[in-house]
């Protein structure tokens, strides 16, 4: 790896922050990893394949050859600062995504020529809308057997975005993919050298010409649309001025109007370089973009700004917390504006704390540079803060701003963990918790009635991977029981229910007695709680007390257990007695009108239902739709892609154990699957008498 310290500071206009995300398998960290090696921060491509890829560091990111972590660098191309994150593609680890994305300001997403955009694609896209941010395609991987550039930009344009421009189209496809034609320029490109590493630029083959010229158009035509002058000088047939073209180009990318399309293959070292161009030219620099808004810490209603300069007051967001068995914990994070410099102390707004900074490092992946100070616009990581976690915003002491959090995704699978010696269960506590901290799609709860501890998580590869990492990193040998679904608990109807608790045992006794009414909500709302009470039928000091009685029983749930979702409570009525009542009595009086009223109003547990899409040769077809119908599944599409097919289906969770075996032993090992979560719906009542028989007799845990 090259010294980083050898390249000079640049201006925040020659910084940019930019993320790789995309489908698993779509070529992430591969596009990286040539990256890494032509903006000279390496000497040698390091193979995804070959489990030497610089950017997947982790040992169970190289055995499985896909990305667990986000990782970032900095690098430089043509005087400019690149601050990369390469995220995962995995469904299982989207909180990297999510996370990542709420730092980056421009993001490149990659797709497989083959494949074109697949279920995760979406989801990143999705992801990408939420933060509003530009971005631009490669569609990469054109070397493949059934690569179709054109197939692969119509279904960006059917199930993305419209907005796209095509600045690349291919010289050959498949195996005889030999470079791209640039259409600003005009001109094909050549990857040369035994990495791809020279750049030549020639004159377009003949039998391209014409398809070139005609693309070329179209592109021209596209991009002077978002400018009068230079839609005027399209429309009189005159020449186009390429800069002009561009800073059109920039200006409409940074604004999300529109999304310039790229190709090649990473694999076969070409096209990597006209990215890093693409980067440089349309993706904002940290001085494109609004001033992060963030509010007083102190009082909420006052909104804050911070803009992208090294003399405003310093704003930082802490977006992620790694342990490393070297240094300890380490904090990144995104500075939005100031500085901050080693020595010094900064405030964490989200809980009021101080923190000292002892050290400030620059990252290249697990590698580490110490440096002085970090300006506006950089992304860094601190070793050694003590109360800062993902999603804390560490700012000024004097002028204090709280930005805006990361939510992580509520888990939707868990498994029992036990340790399996004494000394095992001594540090298994510890290396929960500094897990816990890295991921906020992680949690770890005791179970009330087994004393178990649960490992909760977004699937299977999930909690595995934390397993795993439970034994290498923190040397915890577990052992870790079945996969359970993260059931929910709701109502179909309003319903109303009295509380009534009235305790004598002589002297003072216990008295608390409450009228609910519980009403469904839209699926999301959680559990809300309100009073209608009037006329002092309870004391204003009791109400607080109901509503956390009301609490603690939708967080045990009262069918099977499992907690309360999308339920509104409502406390209209109800006495008390001068002497005898507390709030304890009204606290119990609330959890037992709860637990009263919701049994009377249609109690149903739901059940995560997944997105799941089967990509399987034609003659096996037949027996994934039945298999996918026998796991109460619904088929939603079957489509063409190439020779294969490909079949989207909604699934719940709990029939989906297993199924990477049982789908290889269908296919002989030649069809993939993909699943993420899609949403929460009711368990088919045979289904659900047999969770809440398997609950109560205690074999349900």
């Amino acid at each position: 790896m090259s010294d980083l310290k050898q390249f000079p500071s640049v201006t925040i206009e020659k910084v940019r922050n930019f993320g790789i995300i995309a489908h698993i398998d779509a070529g992430k960290t591969t596009v990286s990893e040539r990256v890494l090696f032509y903006t000279g921060l390496t000497h040698k491509i390091g193979e995804v394949h070959e489990g030497a890829a610089v950017m997947d560091w982790m040992e169970q990111e190289r055995e499985r050859g896909i990305t667990i972590t986000s990782a970032t660098t900095t690098c430089f191309w043509q005087g400019h600062r690149l601050n990369l994150i390469d995220t995962p593609g995995h469904v299982d680890f989207t909180v990297e995504v999510e996370r990542s994305l709420r730092v980056l300001d421009g993001a490149v997403v990659v797709f497989d020529g083959v494949a074109g955009v697949e279920p995760q694609s979406e989801t990143v896209w999705r992801q990408a809308d939420k933060y509003q941010v530009p971005r631009m395609c490669f569609i990469n991987k054109l070397d493949r057997t059934g690569a179709d550039f054109w197939k692969a930009v119509g279904s960006i344009h059917e199930r993305l975005t419209d907005k796209t421009v095509i600045m690349n189209i291919p010289i050959g496809t498949e195996d005889k993919l030999e470079g791209v034609v640039d259409l600003l320029r005009n001109q094909a490109v050549y990857f040369e050298g035994q990495k791809g590493e020279k750049v030549v630029w020639k004159d377009i083959p003949q039998e391209l010409r014409e398809e070139a010229a005609k693309y070329r158009d179209e592109t021209v035509e596209k991009i002077a649309g978002f400018d009068e002058a230079l839609i005027e000088k399209f429309l009189n047939g005159e020449e186009m001025v390429i800069d002009d073209l561009k800073a059109v180009l920039r200006r409409a990318v940074i604004k999300g109007e529109v999304v310039p399309v790229l190709c090649g293959s990473a694999l076969k070292n070409k096209g990597v370089q006209l990215v890093l161009d693409a980067i440089v030219d349309y993706l904002p620099s940290p001085m494109d973009l609004p001033p992060v808004e963030g509010t007083d810490p102190d009082n909420h209603e006052v909104k804050l700004q911070r803009k992208p300069e090294d003399n405003e007051p310093f704003a930082a967001l802490a977006f992620k917390v790694a342990t490393d068995p070297f240094v300890g914990q380490i904090t990144y994070f995104r500075v939005y504006s100031g500085r901050l410099t080693s020595g010094s102390y900064v405030l964490n707004a989200s809980n009021g704390r101080k923190e000292r900074i002892s050290r400030i490092l620059r990252m290249h992946s697990n590698d580490r540079e110490d440096v002085k100070e970090i300006g506006a616009g950089g992304i860094g990581a601190l070793v050694g803060l003590k109360n800062t976690t993902t999603g804390d915003t560490l700012c000024d002491q004097d002028q204090p701003i709280l930005l805006e959090r990361i939510v992580g995704q509520e888990p939707v699978i868990s498994i029992a963990v036990e340790p399996r010696t004494k000394a095992d269960q001594e540090k298994m506590g510890m290396a929960l918790k500094a897990l816990q901290s890295e991921d906020p799609t992680f949690r770890v709860k005791t179970d009330a009635e087994t004393l178990q501890t649960i490992m909760q998580g977004m699937g299977e590869l999930h909690l595995e991977i934390i397993a795993d990492r439970l034994k290498r990193e923190f040397g915890v040998e577990v052992n870790v029981g079945k996969p359970q679904v993260a059931y929910k608990e709701t109502i179909r109807k309003v319903a109303e229910a009295e509380g009534r608790y009235i305790k004598q045992s002589g002297g003072r006794g216990q008295y608390g007695h409450v009228w609910l009414r519980l009403e469904p909500q839209e699926r999301g709302a959680g559990v809300e709680y309100e009073s209608q009470i009037k006329g002092g039928t309870v004391p204003q000091e009791y109400i607080t007390p109901i509503g956390k009685g009301v609490n603690e029983a939708a967080n045990n749930g009262v069918l099977a257990g499992y907690p309360v979702v999308d339920v509104k409570a409502i406390a209209f009525d109800g006495s008390y007695h001068e002497v005898d009542s507390s709030e304890i009595a009204f606290k119990i009086a609330g959890s037992m009108a709860f637990r009263a009223a919701f049994k009377k109003a249609s109690p149903v547990l739901l059940e995560p239902i997944m997105k799941i899409e089967v990509t399987t040769p034609e003659k096996h077809m037949g027996d994934v739709v039945g298999d996918v119908n026998s796991r109460r599944g619904q088929i939603n599409s079957i489509e063409d892609r190439g020779n294969i097919k490909v079949i989207d289906a909604t699934v719940p969770l709990a029939e989906m154990f297993g199924y990477a075996t049982a789908l290889r032993s269908l296919t002989s090992g030649r069809a993939i699957y993909s699943m993420e979560f899609d949403h929460y719906e009711g368990v088919p009542k045979n289904i659900q008498d047999e969770i809440v028989g398997l609950k109560q007799t205690g074999r349900g845990k």
